[in-house]
């Protein structure tokens, strides 16, 4: 499990780059929060295939992480060209970088999608470095608390001193992936109910007890007005089970994370995190 830090907390700057063998004229500071564009690629895998829904969503996280990181290499690869991308890229053989970080698009375990990453590490032919998905962490929790706003479904700051008509007084996190997937986004839940002071629970859009379900729970302990807040990205899940999950519980939802700003930075984090592992081993 990943470790979480307090949700106002910046990501911990990038580390400065340090190569066993270095060549001469490629060193660069470690004080900004930037990664050297002579750093190994970023690849963001989506568990999506080519132009399925969501997708669009992944695709905008690149061109935002390119602007961040201005030079640095960055690739889309979806579950059904993930081999291909990952054999076009090129590595030095004389350098000890690998070719790539390989960071997934997603805010939990995908059980199928987590071992078809793994597969495809293995048999790309160039070293690659998977990275840890990005949740649970805090500024998750800070992208869905925006989208429940975005919707009217809560303020968007943190003190609740006024009272809004629409605001939910409890919230379902809905999540893909399984059991797993919605044991692990109790972390998530924890820090959406510190911001929010209302219940938030996870769901599973794909396995019981279904939304239906736990919202009867919520309203039977007083809860009046539900809400749901998507805690994935957009190729995770079809619209239609979002939608779905709604009507079930007789709750709006938010719009899910998509493109949030938040998640560049989560990516970079990913991404350091990823290489810190690689030049320190």
């Amino acid at each position: 499990m990943q470790q979480v830090t307090e949700d106002n907390e910046a990501p911990a700057p990038l580390p400065a780059r340090r190569r066993r063998s270095r060549r001469g004229g490629r060193h660069r500071g470690g004080g900004a929060f930037s990664i050297p564009p002579d750093s190994p690629a970023l690849v963001l895998a989506t568990p999506g295939p080519t132009g399925a829904p969501g997708t669009l969503a992944v695709a905008e996280l690149a061109a935002l992480s390119r602007a961040a990181h201005p030079g640095l290499p960055v690739h889309v690869a979806h579950l059904d060209d993930l081999g291909t991308v990952l054999a076009g890229l090129e590595t030095d053989p004389s350098d000890d970088m690998p070719a790539a970080i390989l960071v997934p698009q997603t805010t939990g375990p995908q059980p199928a999608f987590d071992a078809a990453l793994r597969e495809a590490v293995e048999s790309a032919g160039v070293p690659i470095v998977l990275a840890e998905r990005l949740g649970p962490h805090p500024l998750i929790a800070e992208a869905l608390h925006v989208r429940l706003a975005e919707a009217g479904l809560a303020r968007a700051d943190r003190i609740r001193l006024l009272t809004m008509v629409t605001a939910a007084d409890g919230i379902l996190i809905a999540t893909t992936g399984g059991e797993e997937a919605r044991q692990d986004a109790e972390i998530t839940c924890v820090l959406l109910a510190s911001r929010l002071a209302v219940p938030v629970v996870p769901i599973s859009l794909h396995d019981a007890p279904g939304a239906g379900e736990v919202a009867r729970r919520l309203k039977a302990a007083g809860t009046t007005q539900l809400a749901i807040a998507p805690c994935f990205i957009g190729p995770e899940a079809d619209p239609d089970e979002l939608m779905a999950a709604a009507a079930e519980a007789g709750a709006p939802s938010s719009q899910p994370l998509g493109a949030h700003p938040v998640l560049v930075q989560l990516i970079a984090l990913r991404y350091a995190e990823a290489l810190e592992k690689v030049l320190t081993d």
